[in-house]
Order: structure tokens, then C-alpha cells, then sequence
């Protein structure tokens, strides 16, 4: 052979090989599945190591991105609706409120979880993170944290914590007349969501029910509704709350409670681990509980954070993938030791590992058996501002807890009339 025909041969080989190797990469490359997920801001932060370690992990396979959102609630639901609206999303998954589920699925937006997700896997959370994961027969929903209303307490003032409204209310005043405290009780009284998940507390722990989703029954003006709302006015009118409450929400409530002003706090579980801080003043002296209730009756408000993937994403394997993957075992642990996002599956809340080195765990544990989820309506955000509007009016002193409960219910009704879903 010539040395012009070997080396043209040679030549021919190299390209061959360069042409395999490249087609091979673009082969490669196109079953790299790019998968995104919305979250509001605390929580995008939180992931970022999960999602280092996911990426680490399926390098090659999967490249999951989260969009980091707004941090607010609120904001964050409207970027979220605004996105689907406009058409196809530009993310094929969304960390969603526990309360916005109902509207999302009756809007067909969301893809169902049950062929993805096993009967196993469901009682494998815990019983209160199995609330507000379905809707209509569907799952929906797969929850990345849990969350309740709690009721912080002071250990040092006394050996045990109220269990009902009106011991909450004895206890206060007696340690504002000894001057142990200035305030008996701090709360989320603004006009926003926070009143109406302190409310749905009361009027549960009373023995009604704000709004009965399956006949549609308000119960806002029975005798339950009306006492909640006029006990929380009471808290006010007779000095065991401050006035000031009416604007407060978390973080109002939470300083507070952190310098020693109050015996009592309404909050969630993130209000641990700041309590325990340096700057605590009451560092040490907290334990928590169920809020008070009639005799034998515990509640606690459902709030919480789950991934769901969108209808028409490209990519529902790989955003299933990602979802068991950030709700694993050992992220849900990773989470509660860095940032206190309190676990949803059983294991985790029962490891003794985690119990030795967090004991609080299992009070948390005990909360998630007994919340009660907020109204599972598509119509929530409207009925709830509705509550909202005429709990405030009730609080600053505008109106009596009988008319204000009466309007709101009024007003709720009509709600109802208008959608259809009430004659």
C-alpha cells in the first residue's frame, strides 16, 4: 500500500472515530433530562446542597435547577398562577401551600401522583402529613415539610401548660399581677393569612367548623364560630394580649415571646431553633403543645409545603425522580437539622438518632396527629379573606363578635352562590 493510500485511510479512521465519538455525545447529551422546579425563596435556599448532591448523583442522566421564588406566601402563589396562565409554565414543578391545592387541580393543572407514587409510600408519612395531598380521588401532592400550629409556653412560670381557653386566661393574668410578665399571650392577629389559621385553632377547639367542604355548611355564625372570634376579642379587651397584636404576625409574635415579654405564643415550628439562640431570653425555659381546646379536644392548624409536577411537562419521570429524592429519608433529615423543617414520614420522626440529639422532635410528632387543614376549596383564598376582613373588625373593637361572624358568614355564603357550588 502507497504511503498517500495509508495515510488517507488513516485520515478516513480518525473521522470515523471523531463522527462516532460526536454523534455518541449528542446522543448522550439529548438524554440529559433538564428538569426545574419553583420554590419560594426559603425553601430554594434550603435545597441547595440537595440539589448539588441530586445533580452529583445523576450527572449525565438528570440536571435538576430550581427557580428560586418570591418569599412571600402570597407573592409566591401569584408567580406561580401567572405562569400557568400564560401557557405552558417554564418550570415542570412546583412546591405548592397546602391550601392551594384545590384551585390548581380544579384548573387541571396539575398532574396525578398515583401511578408514581404507592398506597406503601403514603403510609409511610405520618398522619397529618397524609392531609391536603389529594383532591377529588386524585394525589396530587407529595409533601416536602410539615407544619402545624403550636402553642409555645414558658417552663419556668409554670410546671405545666393550660389545656383549656379559659386556664390559658387564669394563668396569664395571675402572672401579670405577680409581675412575672407583661403579656399573657401573643398571637398572629393581623388582618393576612396567620389570623385565619389562629381562628380555624379556635373555632376547632371549640367544637365547630369554619367551612364543611363536602355540604358546604359555614359554621362561622353558629355558637362555636361566634365564641372563638369573641374569646380572641376578649384576649384584647382584657389586657391579656396586647393591642398591638392586631398588627402582629410571626416574627412580631416571636420577638416577644424571644425577649420574656409573654407566657404564651401561638407559632410554628421554625419559633424553636429561635428560641434557642444566644440571644434567647428564654432559652431553655420553652416547651410546646397543642393550642388550648375544650376538655379531650387537641387541634392544630395544618400548614405545609409539597412538590407537585404540572400537567404537560416533558420530563415527569425525571421530575418524579427528583421529588422522592428531595423528600427522602435522609433529606427530610438534613432539613430539620439545618433549618428545622419539620420531617413528614414516620421514620424520620421516629429515629432514635434524631430523638437523642432533638427531643423536641417527638412533641412535633405528637402535633402532626392531630391538625385540622383549613377549607379545601378552590374558593379558599376568597373565603379566607372574607374571615380575615371581619375577624379585624371584631379585634380593633369595629364590630361584635355576633355581626362580625354573621357578615363573614353572609359574605362566605354568597361566595359560594356565585361559584355554584351552594343554591
Amino acid at each position: 500500500m502507497s504511503r498517500n493510500a495509508f495515510l488517507r485511510r488513516l485520515l478516513g479512521s480518525i473521522f470515523a472515530v471523531f463522527i462516532c465519538s460526536a454523534l455518541f455525545g449528542l446522543a448522550q447529551a439529548k438524554t440529559i433530562e433538564s428538569v426545574s422546579i419553583l420554590m419560594a425563596a426559603p425553601f430554594a435556599d434550603a435545597t441547595q446542597d440537595l440539589v448539588q448532591q441530586f445533580n452529583n448523583e445523576h450527572h449525565g442522566e438528570i440536571k435538576l435547577n430550581v427557580i428560586r421564588g418570591p418569599l412571600e406566601t402570597e407573592a409566591m402563589s401569584d408567580l406561580a398562577i401567572s405562569s400557568l396562565l400564560l401557557g405552558k409554565a417554564p418550570f415542570d414543578a412546583l412546591l405548592m401551600d397546602v391550601t392551594w391545592l384545590p384551585k390548581y387541580a380544579a384548573a387541571g393543572w396539575m398532574e396525578p401522583l398515583e401511578n408514581y407514587f404507592q398506597q406503601g409510600d403514603v403510609e409511610s408519612l405520618a398522619k397529618g402529613a397524609r392531609e391536603g395531598i389529594s383532591y377529588n380521588g386524585h394525589l396530587y401532592r407529595w409533601p416536602l415539610t410539615s407544619d402545624m400550629g403550636l402553642l409555645y409556653y414558658r417552663t419556668d412560670l409554670m410546671d405545666q401548660p393550660p389545656e383549656t381557653p379559659e386556664e390559658l386566661v387564669l394563668v396569664s393574668q395571675s402572672l401579670q399581677q405577680n409581675q412575672k410578665v407583661n403579656w399573657g399571650y401573643v398571637w398572629q392577629g393581623r388582618q393576612y393569612e396567620g389570623l385565619s389559621c389562629v381562628y380555624l385553632e379556635m373555632i376547632d377547639g371549640f367544637g365547630g367548623d369554619w367551612l364543611e367542604t363536602r355540604s358546604n355548611q359555614i359554621g362561622l355564625n353558629s355558637t362555636p364560630g361566634i365564641e372563638a372570634a369573641a374569646w380572641l376579642q376578649a384576649l384584647i379587651d382584657q389586657g391579656v394580649s396586647p393591642k398591638a397584636v392586631t398588627n402582629y404576625a410571626e416574627p412580631e409574635a416571636l420577638q416577644s415571646f424571644k425577649v420574656g415579654d409573654a407566657a404564651f405564643m401561638r407559632n410554628w415550628p421554625y419559633a424553636w431553633a429561635e428560641l434557642q439562640k444566644i440571644d434567647s431570653a428564654v432559652k431553655g425555659n420553652v416547651g410546646i403543645t397543642t393550642m388550648v381546646a375544650k376538655p379531650g379536644h387537641s387541634t392544630a392548624t395544618l400548614g405545609s409545603w409539597g412538590l407537585t409536577v404540572l400537567k404537560g411537562s416533558s420530563h415527569i419521570d425525571a421530575s418524579i425522580e427528583a421529588i422522592r429524592f428531595l423528600t427522602s429519608d435522609s433529606a427530610q433529615k438534613q432539613l430539620f437539622q439545618k433549618y428545622g423543617y419539620t420531617p413528614t414520614k414516620r421514620s424520620v420522626i421516629e429515629d432514635p438518632e434524631l430523638l437523642e440529639e432533638f427531643p423536641i422532635l417527638s412533641e412535633f410528632g405528637k402535633a402532626l396527629e392531630v391538625v385540622k387543614p383549613r377549607p379545601q376549596t378552590p374558593l379558599y383564598a376568597q373565603v379566607s379573606d372574607v374571615l380575615q376582613r371581619q375577624l379585624s373588625s371584631i379585634l380593633t373593637g369595629e364590630k361584635t363578635a355576633q355581626i362580625g361572624m354573621d357578615v363573614a358568614a353572609s359574605n362566605t355564603d354568597q361566595i359560594l352562590i356565585s361559584a355554584g357550588d351552594r343554591q
